[in-house]
């Protein structure tokens, strides 16, 4: 469940003059699961969540709806394809800022949760100001076992999990696969909209699964669309079951009908929709189709892109 930009060792502080400082974190939080090594670090006024050495969720103790990474906000998006969304289910729960998020921004909405160490709905809760609720609910459990004996549908499922393999974080293979996303589509409303994010880039790092990823989407859902992150390196992949491809000025007519009335408050939604990438990853082209069969994750990461 990795969240953001990736450092070993040194966690870096951003600033508020927007320079970046290395200094030492004090470790709050620590212990060993069977799924991760799990630190709780605090340095400069910022609670960072960390796994195998990797940030994995970052927050301002100040003000805990503030210093998230900036990737976790493209999960508000898919009220612009389906305006009437009422329940939402997020697939890693991490330090819980697009739970807490929600919560606050959308109090109506339903949120269900699935997560697969129990140690991190601990961590969320003792250490990330995440409360369960009636309409904040936890499953401990796998995300794809769980979708496949779900007996209800979602307006909106979003995927930000993570484990850690050979070349660092990377995608559970059972959670890109054609099937996985067959089984995600049949458990989405008629307009619903699966989010998914990949850490990697357009060119470059990572780019070769980025592309699988695309395409492997895009052999289930009709359209695909392509948010990379500016701030860090991450890409959120937005699925839909609409036949007809949404062009970007509708978008921002929808956008602000949507803050108009008030039914989406996040003050930077609609600032989140000028990131989006009009054409499909670069890779896509030549990537393949990744199944239960096939699909080599690791491989992929190790690939240079393009």
């Amino acid at each position: 469940m990795l969240r953001g930009i990736r450092f070993r060792g040194v966690l870096i502080a951003v600033l508020s003059a927007g320079m970046l400082v290395s200094a030492p974190a004090e470790t709050v939080f620590e212990v060993t699961t069977a799924y991760h090594h799990i630190r709780v670090l605090d340095q400069q006024g910022v609670r960072t969540l960390s796994f195998d050495g990797s940030m994995e969720t970052r927050m301002s103790l100040v003000n805990p709806l503030s210093g998230h990474f900036e990737y976790t906000e493209f999960f508000h998006l898919p009220w612009l394809w389906n305006t009437q969304l009422n329940t939402v289910l997020i697939v890693g729960l991490g330090g819980a800022s697009t739970q807490r998020s929600f919560e606050h921004y959308y109090p109506n909405l339903s949120v269900e949760t699935v997560e697969l160490d129990p140690v991190v709905l601990h961590v969320a809760t003792q250490f990330f100001h995440f409360k369960q609720s009636p309409k904040q609910r936890v499953h401990v459990g796998d995300g794809r076992v769980f979708l496949r004996r779900a007996q209800k549908q979602y307006d909106a499922i979003l995927m930000d999990a993570y484990t850690e393999g050979r070349y660092g974080s990377a995608l559970p293979q059972h959670l890109v696969t054609k099937e996985f996303f067959e089984i995600a589509s049949a458990r989405l409303t008629t307009n619903g909209v699966l989010a998914y994010n990949v850490i990697g880039t357009l060119r470059n790092w990572r780019a070769d699964l980025l592309g699988a990823v695309y395409q492997t989407l895009n052999a289930v859902f009709p359209q695909v669309y392509v948010f990379p992150a500016r701030e860090s390196q991450n890409v959120v992949l937005l699925a839909t079951k609409s036949k007809q491809r949404t062009d970007f000025n509708f978008l921002q007519q929808r956008a602000a009908v949507l803050v108009h009335q008030r039914r989406v408050t996040l003050p930077t939604f609609r600032n989140r929709l000028y990131s989006l990438h009009v054409a499909p990853p670069p890779t896509a082209a030549r990537a393949p189709v990744l199944t239960d069969d096939f699909a080599p994750v690791e491989g992929l990461l190790n690939a240079s892109g393009q």
